[in-house]
């Protein structure tokens, strides 16, 4: 009898588990991929933020913000130089913290063609805090005499007008050791003196003597915010397109306001002005006289300044005096109404 011996047969499964791979295996494999990437995020988008990105977003800011002249004081006036200061504010978000380099800015008239400097002013460093006070006072050489003589004319002349100042510099953002070039430019507006509007005589005396026969203080109001010293102003004296005399105001130092008080002289040819009490309407309003001013000469002690002389010569300013009224009291003169 042959033994059965049972037969044990040992099958494997063919369809075993796949190995799991999570990310951390994906990592742990390709680590050196991720490594370079980051290598090329930072050497080559870092320094297009801090040599793109960085500069445009300062001088945005250097853009937005505001400029305001709150004075500009003109002293010491002499032929070819004079002492400026100016105080101003500026205004920003104060959301950048930066510091902002000194620069030497160039000031024109925004509209007027070429944009020729009539001076140049060295502005100190400031913050990018929300508000800066900025104050500057510096002894000017006019480098530019008949840019500086129409600015004076621009500001004699116009009701308000428009000053740019521009200037480069650099800026430090806080926390990043570069410096970035920027232009700092900024156009303002600013009032001008429309030829004295406004001003007015009154202390007037009269007498019959041919020369320094009219005395009066005269008040000047001045719309802007620039302080001037001028000295001694000469005038020519018109009355009805004919030059009459001349007109001498002294110690003149123009501030903003309307305080502004000074000693009239006057030498008047008689002739003329007792013709023109005589006629209509002058006869009958009392002898109030229209006369234009035009400037003849400005001195500062012994310093003939022809940026202002010349700007003063640029229009007549009109000047109503209350002759008649005057001449009756000081003279007991009386000039009736022609019969003519």
């Amino acid at each position: 009898m042959s033994d059965d011996k049972a037969t044990v047969v040992q099958k494997e499964d063919a369809h075993k588990a796949p190995r799991k791979r999570g990310c951390a295996g994906h990592c742990l494999k390709f680590w050196w991929a991720y490594l370079l990437a980051l290598v090329v995020i930072v050497v080559i988008v870092v320094p297009v933020i801090l040599l793109v990105a960085v500069p445009k977003i300062a001088q945005s800011k250097i853009d937005e913000a505001e400029l305001t002249l709150e004075s500009i004081v003109v002293s010491n006036t002499q032929t070819t130089n004079m002492t400026m200061a100016i105080e101003s504010t500026i205004r920003t978000d104060g959301k950048v913290h930066a510091n902002i380099d000194p620069f030497v800015g160039d000031m024109y008239l925004e509209d007027l063609e070429g944009h020729t400097s009539f001076a140049r002013i060295e502005f100190p460093a400031t913050t990018a805090d929300a508000l800066q006070t900025v104050s500057v006072k510096q002894f000017l050489n006019i480098d530019n005499m008949e840019a500086f003589t129409t600015f004076n004319t621009w500001l004699l002349a116009n009701e308000s007008f428009r000053v740019t100042v521009k200037g480069d510099t650099q800026v430090t953002v806080k926390g990043i050791a570069r410096k970035y070039p920027v232009t700092f430019k900024k156009t303002v507006t600013l009032q001008g003196l429309q030829y004295f509007k406004g001003t007015t005589v009154h202390n007037a005396t009269i007498n019959l003597n041919p020369t320094q026969n009219f005395n009066a203080t005269a008040n000047i109001p001045n719309r802007s915010v620039v302080t001037f010293e001028l000295g001694n102003a000469t005038f020519h004296n018109y009355l009805a397109g004919e030059e009459v005399g001349t007109v001498l105001l002294t110690n003149v130092i123009l501030r903003p306001g309307n305080d502004n008080n000074y000693p009239m002289f006057a030498t008047v040819a008689q002739g003329p002005i007792l013709k023109a009490l005589g006629q209509k309407p002058y006869c009958e309003n009392g002898g109030i006289l229209p006369f234009q001013l035009r400037g003849k000469s400005v001195v500062n002690n012994g310093q003939p300044l022809p940026y202002f002389a010349d700007a003063l010569a640029s229009g007549n300013q009109t000047l109503d005096i209350d002759i008649g009224g005057t001449l009756k009291k000081d003279t007991t003169i009386v000039v009736p109404c022609s019969a003519a």
